[in-house]
C-alpha cells in the first residue's frame, strides 16, 4: 500500500455561518490537537490547530462577511490528525477544495464541491487519468442555479478551464489530451449555462 508523503491544499473555501462557528470550533475539539481560537478586532476570526506531537500547525482565519465567516486555505499539511481535520471541516461545512494527496511517485487530486468529492484524478508524471467522477449533470446545474453567487462559480469554473488548458499543453499522450479535451467540453458547456 502507497505510504502518504503530504497533502496539500491548493484552494480550500469555507463559508460558516455565525451560528455554526461553535459547532466548527467543537469539531476541531474533538481530533485531540491543541487549538487555539483568537477574535481580531475587526470580528475576524483565526484558529490554530497544532498537532500535539508538535512541529506541524495551521492557522485558519475566518473573515467576517454579512453574518457569515469565510475561510479561504491553501497549505501543506504532513500529520495525519491536521490532515483529517482538514477534511471532516470540508465536508462538515460544504466547503469546495482541491486537494492534491501527494504519495511516492503520483499524486491523487481531489475535487471536493459543496463538501462532496466529484473527481478524482491520478497525476503520474504527464500523465492524468480520471478514477472516480460523479455525473449527475441535472441536479448539478440546478444546485448551481441555485446559488445566490452565480459569478463566483462563473470565476471557478474560468480557473478550472485556465488550469486545464495549461494541463494540455504538458500532456504527450493521445490518451491525457483526449481526457482533458472531454474535462474541457464539459466545463465550457456548464459555463455557457451559468453565462445565460
Amino acid at each position: 500500500m502507497a505510504h502518504r508523503v503530504a497533502t496539500e491544499y491548493v484552494n480550500a473555501n469555507l463559508t460558516v455561518s455565525e451560528a455554526e462557528m461553535p459547532r466548527l470550533i467543537a469539531l476541531c475539539e474533538t481530533q485531540q490537537l491543541h487549538l487555539q481560537v483568537f477574535v481580531l478586532d475587526n470580528g475576524n476570526q483565526e484558529v490554530v490547530l497544532e498537532d500535539d506531537a508538535g512541529g506541524e500547525s495551521i492557522r485558519l482565519t475566518f473573515e467576517r462577511m454579512n453574518g457569515n465567516y469565510r475561510c479561504s486555505l491553501t497549505c501543506r499539511v504532513m500529520k495525519p490528525k491536521l490532515t483529517n481535520t482538514l477534511r471532516k471541516l470540508v465536508s462538515s461545512f460544504q466547503g469546495d477544495a482541491v486537494v492534491n494527496r501527494i504519495y511516492q511517485g503520483f499524486t491523487m487530486v481531489y475535487h471536493y464541491m459543496q463538501g462532496s468529492v466529484i473527481r478524482i484524478v491520478e497525476c503520474n508524471g504527464g500523465l492524468f487519468r480520471t478514477v472516480f467522477e460523479h455525473r449527475h449533470p441535472l441536479g448539478r446545474l440546478e444546485a448551481q442555479f441555485q446559488l445566490c453567487s452565480v459569478e463566483e462559480e462563473i470565476s471557478k469554473l474560468r480557473e478550472a478551464v485556465n488550469e486545464l488548458l495549461d494541463q494540455r499543453i504538458t500532456i504527450r499522450n493521445p490518451a491525457g489530451l483526449e481526457e482533458v479535451d472531454q474535462r474541457l467540453k464539459y466545463h465550457s458547456r456548464l459555463l455557457f449555462a451559468l453565462e445565460a
